[in-house]
């Protein structure tokens, strides 16, 4: 399956269960009508941006947006998985595991260029980001918070408020946890 097929039925998906038209997603998300019409049919080509956008307005976390049934069991090697990138920023990131219904958390491995200064908006209230640093140098957390981290390095943060991931070396690999309230 195509991400964006993935991505297509998952969005869809959401939406009907939060009880939303498309018009009505469209103007808690701030995307527009059409926007949300291709991306639902597979034709839309998502960033990450828009991605966030949908998951706060659909109050989910933003690993529900590509989410499949996944075997008891999965390897993921490095340089496989579902990417989601945005070519602009130099940013990706790959879902490394979702959390199961009972839990609420959610596993990424996040890859940052050189020099990149990636700025996320709050995500829903009550999410934590763990953060630890695989490879490279970063400085991270909320704005006014941020800390410099270096391999081996964790920080966990309040990420229901503005926060950035600013690459102070070569490219930079992150595992990074989203764990939500509830």
């Amino acid at each position: 399956m195509r991400p964006s097929d993935l991505i297509a039925a998952s969005v869809k998906r959401e939406r009907e269960q939060a009880g939303l038209s498309l018009s009505a997603l469209a103007s808690k998300s701030g995307l527009s009508k059409s926007t949300l019409s291709q991306i639902e049919t597979g034709q839309g080509n998502p960033n990450i941006d828009t991605l966030w956008s949908l998951a706060n307005a659909l109050n989910v976390p933003f690993s529900f947006l590509f989410e499949a049934a996944v075997p008891d069991n999965e390897l993921i090697r490095a340089g496989q998985g579902v990417a989601v990138t945005d070519d602009a920023l130099l940013f990706s990131t790959t879902l490394l595991s979702k959390c199961p219904t009972h839990r609420r958390r959610d596993l990424y491995r996040t890859t940052l260029k050189p020099n990149e200064l990636k700025q996320s908006a709050p995500h829903p209230t009550g999410t934590i980001e763990h953060v630890f640093i695989c490879t490279g140098t970063v400085e991270l957390g909320p704005i006014g918070a941020t800390e410099q981290l270096f391999p081996g390095d964790y920080y966990r943060f309040s990420a229901d408020v503005a926060h950035i991931y600013k690459t102070q070396s070569d490219e930079s690999t992150l595992l990074v946890v989203m764990e939500a309230a509830g």
